[in-house]
């Protein structure tokens, strides 16, 4: 078994950084998503009047 700098997780830092970069793009998307998709259903039916 070689140790090239790897983590608990098995990947080296630049996998990390890009696993992290898609991750937080993904998130960000589905946050986007959720908060249109709540405001669309506000300006249908608005839960506090």
């Amino acid at each position: 078994m070689s140790n090239d700098n790897r983590s608990l997780s098995g990947l080296t830092d630049e996998e990390a950084q890009e696993f992290h970069k898609f991750y937080i793009q993904g998130f960000l998307a589905f946050t986007a998503t959720a908060v249109i998709a709540h405001a669309l259903v506000w300006a249908w039916r608005p839960w506090i009047q």
